[in-house]
């Protein structure tokens, strides 16, 4: 071979090894990338990120809303709940009653017993309490409508618990300041309570009996034959001046001093439970009166249970509910029952209820509304406006004008 061939061979050599080692680093492109391809790069990757990040924050909002408006429609039923132990049914439950309310669209026979009545009657004060209950019930799946009633009865019961911690020191206090008994009743302690205190077993001794009379102690402390203390007798503190006329039970029953206390420290205020002397337009006027100044200089006022509810007049059961809790909270029981002993709270409740709801006749009902009648000036003062007749309002001066100055203008148009 010729100097000149090899050269030739070496040079092609070269060329063909130069090209080949070019392709190969081409193909790894392990070569330093230049910053622009870099920044291009980062950019995608944050942008990525960020698209990701959005994402999720729209699923946490997604699910934060979600709870949000199931917490709002949780607190909204449990509040809503709180007024029907109150003013509904102590003890019946909001299906016991719905469910009377449906067996007189499915039954046929009018009769109905006592307990149905008064049931139906519970009824008919629940969706005059709760008036969006009927459609909201009805638009409702079964898992959502029976979850509803869990929460009402939630908010229900967990009032009944305040009311009756609230009353457990108020009564302790009102016992003390009026009866002044010695020993103290102690506001902590109801171990100390019951018919084993004299003040307590005052209250609570029936109304056919005299406390002060030591054979009448003995035997109720001993629950001796003629002293079993049961739900068939009133207790005195349901009476004015916690004594009762054997001749006419009648009177001063549901006038007692510490059963109105009872009832405004609940639907009003401990406050105004303070002063009960006289119709309740004193104290509760001037107090109503700062309210509504502070209202309008747009202080957040707090509202109390009769205004929650929209409450303007006392009823029976609200009575009732009143009469239970006081009736506790002089006994000594430690926690809520339905039986203490031989007294059985729930048939206690009913006869107050039936007290006033199934009077016997006309004259009887006219008794009935006049109690309730003192009952509300007691508790709301001597308001009655919103209770006016519109044949009481068109004889009020105003509208008589007003009728007089058109009968005129009539009768001077016709002459012409």
């Amino acid at each position: 071979m010729s100097l000149a061939q090899d050269e030739h061979g070496m040079l092609n050599g070269d060329d063909t090894s130069s090209i080949n080692s070019e392709d190969q680093r081409g193909d790894r492109d392990d070569g330093p990338k230049r910053p622009s391809e870099l920044s291009q790069e980062s950019l995608h990757l944050q942008a990525r990120q960020r698209r990701k990040i959005a994402q999720l924050e729209e699923k946490l909002e997604t699910l934060e809303s979600g709870r949000a408006v199931k917490e709002r429609q949780t607190n909204y039923y449990v509040s809503q709940g709180r007024g029907i132990r109150r003013v509904v049914a102590l003890y019946d439950s909001i299906k016991e009653l719905i469910t009377e309310n449906d067996r007189r669209y499915d039954d046929n026979e009018d009769a109905a017993t006592i307990d149905q009545e008064r049931l139906h009657a519970g009824y008919n004060t629940l969706v005059r309490t709760l008036p969006w209950l009927l459609k909201t019930s009805s638009d409702m799946e079964h898992d959502d409508y029976t979850h509803m009633l869990k929460l009402l009865r939630q908010g229900a019961d967990g009032a009944r618990g305040d009311d009756t911690s609230k009353l457990k020191t108020l009564v302790a206090d009102w016992v003390n300041r009026e009866l002044k008994p010695n020993p103290m009743v102690d506001p902590d302690d109801k171990h100390t309570r019951g018919f084993i205190n004299d003040a307590c077993g005052k209250l609570l001794c029936p109304a056919e009996l005299d406390w002060n009379s030591p054979v009448t102690k003995a035997g109720i402390r001993d629950r001796s034959e003629g002293y079993i203390v049961t739900d068939l007798s009133f207790p005195a503190f349901l009476y004015e001046k916690y004594t009762a006329n054997l001749d006419n039970l009648e009177e001063g029953l549901f006038r007692g001093k510490i059963l109105v206390q009872g009832y405004k420290a609940v639907f009003t205020s401990p406050s105004s439970a303070k002063n009960i002397e006289g119709d309740g337009d004193g104290a509760d006027v001037i107090e109503n009166n700062r309210r509504a100044r502070k209202a309008a200089w747009g202080i957040k006022v707090k509202k109390h249970v009769a205004q929650i509810i929209k409450m303007e007049k006392v009823t029976p059961r609200s009575i009732a509910y009143i009469a239970c809790q006081i009736r506790f909270a002089l006994s000594s029981l430690t926690s809520w029952r339905t039986v203490d002993g031989d007294f059985d709270y729930v048939q206690f409740w009913r006869s107050i209820v039936d007290f006033f709801e199934r009077p016997p006749g006309r004259e009887a009902r006219r008794r009935v509304d006049r109690l309730l009648e003192w009952w509300t000036r007691k508790v709301f003062g001597r308001s009655r406006r919103e209770g006016l007749s519109d044949a009481a309002k068109s004889n009020m001066s105003v509208n008589a004008l007003a009728r007089q100055r058109a009968q005129i203008d009539d009768a001077s148009f016709d002459s012409t």
